[in-house]
């Protein structure tokens, strides 16, 4: 498969389930975090609160137990903050086609503009600061957050003047670390995680070369993973000598190491290099042994060397945002089904499983096995450390409002990358989902539906409406688990692809159906799981409700407590049989002994839960 290449973002919208889980959330913490927290999302922190040399870190009201050591991060938290939210916000609306949604993103995208300097300058620091730092600091973290919802936001409305500020803007970075003559990554040595984070400003510069076609943004991206490759970092696992290093573990916090994974994949497209090639297979490889079953690398917070674990490891939702998107590149790159595969596992399991299944919030960290949700992991005792991740929230503002603004990215970021283009008559489904795709095909506009209740059901209708009949290929990705492809159509398959090329009439129609069992696997360390098609199912156990804090009168926070510590095992031979969206099988109860009769749901219809036996 050769490389793909993206839709801009809006081209295809949501429909069925996802679509309407999409506008429960914008009914949620999706849109209304900034009356959730409106200190941090009133900062003026691009504008008349830009940072300064007297600048003092902010009361964000977390509580800081478990973060990185260093003060100066706190100073450049709200743009993270607000400027992931409104990503996130901006790309649901316009999925949506929500009106006064779409109205409160215009509004914000012209305040955003009105704050560039003359020169270009469009971020968080004054004259006094910028550009000059030797220590920790936000200068291309918070503008990475920023220029990439500014740049979705160009694509739905194609408003010149957001793409010629945004360009401006970049300009002003490469004027001010000049390529080969700086070091943007110098900053002492000490903990500089925004200073690391700060990689991702490759995410703009690949939506540039996109775009334009012009290869400096590409070289300059390439100029950046090189030095931060060479400098000193607090979260290194990304560096190109480390990777390369064969005794080499992973180490960092989990959501610098996936989201760096973008920036090595960028840097093998600038360069014919082949180290960086073979460092990419190498690094994924890694982030593949720190994944769980259900798709969720490990980020409690920092790798620290483990291998996944169903228990012991758990999972940010940060982190699960991160690697989705930066799969969705590794497969925009090579077209690997199996990479198509790792996101579905992500976002069908370990991220429907992160949330409440009934009220507007997220879990910060999550275990799949997950036992007890009433702020630590598993209810496991942490010495010297008040832990309050494991629970829901619609803002875990007691930690860092982070993940529920990359909650509200996962979707839109997700739906954006279910179709593709490999050329101008071959179109291909990469991710299954219930969506629309408005494209234009061999010169004139076509929209293709595909209805589905996909994942929990495996049949698929694509209903085509074009203006005329015309002939092109339609490649529909074939999930690794798939038994049979049952459908009328004649077609072939093409490294795991399903190919159908004929002459498709104006309004015409596909129907296929994906055939498949349940699946009994073991996981690293011996236990039993279940899977049918996408997705994997867990025991659910009950348990009692704690509220917390409230935000108001619609939101608040939510712990769980089990009403039942019962664990079960499996005993090989035992059938497991799927009906009506469940399966169901026999387990032995550890405490007696006992066989007992035991029906397994999907994890994302979870809160607390046993997923390995």
């Amino acid at each position: 498969m050769h490389v793909l290449i993206p839709f801009p973002f809006g081209r295809i919208r949501p429909a069925g389930w996802l679509r309407d889980q999409m506008r429960r959330d914008l009914n949620g913490f999706v849109g209304h975090l900034d009356r959730i927290v409106p200190d941090l999302m009133n900062d003026p922190i691009y504008g008349s609160g830009r940072l300064h040399g007297r600048s003092a870190a902010k009361d964000l009201g977390n509580l800081k137990s478990g973060d990185a050591e260093g003060e100066e991060q706190y100073k450049w938290w709200n743009s993270e903050t607000q400027s992931n939210w409104w990503d996130g916000f901006l790309r649901t609306v316009f999925l949506l086609q929500d009106a006064d949604g779409m109205r409160k993103a215009a509004q914000y995208v012209q305040s955003i503009l009105r704050t560039q300097d003359e020169d270009g300058y469009l971020g968080i620091y004054d004259k006094e600061l910028r550009y000059a730092f030797r220590s920790e600091n936000g200068e291309l973290w918070s503008k990475a957050t920023l220029y990439r919802g500014l740049l979705a936001y160009y694509d739905c409305t194609r408003d010149e003047s957001v793409f010629e500020a945004v360009v401006r803007a970049v300009n002003n970075v490469m004027r001010h670390y000049p390529i080969h003559a700086s070091s943007p990554f110098s900053s002492g040595t000490s903990f500089n995680g925004g200073v690391s984070h700060g990689l991702t400003f490759t995410d703009v510069l690949e939506r540039l070369f996109a775009l334009t076609g012009n290869p400096i943004y590409r070289d300059y991206a390439l100029f950046l993973y090189l030095d931060y490759s060479n400098t000193p970092q607090s979260e290194a696992d990304a560096q190109l000598p480390n990777i390369l290093d064969p005794e080499y573990r992973l180490q960092s916090h989990g959501v610098h190491t996936f989201e760096h994974l973008r920036a090595v994949i960028i840097a093998r497209e600038a360069s014919p290099d082949p180290e960086l090639a073979r460092a990419l297979d190498i690094y994924v490889d890694r982030i593949r042994k720190a994944t769980t079953i259900s798709g969720g690398a490990i980020g409690d917070e920092w790798i620290h060397g483990r291998r996944a674990d169903a228990t012991h490891t758990g999972y940010e939702y940060c982190s699960l945002h991160e690697l989705l998107d930066s799969y969705a590149l590794l497969l925009q790159k090579s077209g690997d089904v199996h990479v198509a595969d790792d996101i579905e596992r992500i976002f069908f399991n370990a991220a429907q499983g992160a949330r409440h299944p009934h009220t507007s919030g997220i879990a910060y960290l999550k275990t799949d096995n997950s036992y007890d949700m009433r702020g630590t992991r598993n209810g496991e005792d942490e010495p010297d450390r008040i832990q309050t991740r494991y629970k829901y929230s619609p803002a875990h503002q007691d930690v860092a409002v982070c993940c529920a603004p990359n909650a509200g990215r996962i979707s839109p970021y997700f739906v954006q990358n279910a179709w593709m283009r490999q050329n101008e008559t071959t179109l291909v489904a990469t991710l299954l989902m219930p969506c629309v795709l408005d494209a234009t095909l061999n010169g004139q506009p076509i929209r293709i539906e595909i209805l589905t209740e996909y994942p929990f059901r495996n049949e698929f209708r694509w209903v085509i409406r074009q203006s005329a009949s015309s002939g092109f290929t339609l490649k529909i990705r074939k999930p690794d688990w798939v038994d049979q492809v049952v459908t009328l159509e004649p077609f072939t398959e093409e490294q795991g692809y399903i190919r159908i090329e004929r002459t498709f009439s104006a309004e015409d129609e596909i129907r296929l159906e994906f055939t498949t069992q349940v699946r009994i696997h073991t996981d690293p360390v011996g236990a039993r799981y279940f899977t049918h098609g996408a997705l994997l199912f867990a025991r659910p156990i009950e348990a009692t409700h704690l509220p917390g804090r409230r935000y108001g009168p619609d939101f608040q926070d939510m712990q769980a407590g089990p009403l039942s510590t019962t664990r079960y095992a499996y005993r090989s031979g035992e059938p497991a049989v799927y009906r009506d969206g469940t399966i169901e099988t026999r387990l032995i109860r550890q405490d007696t002994g006992m066989s007992e009769d035991v029906t397994l749901v999907p994890l994302g219809k979870t809160i607390l839960r046993q997923v390995t036996f």
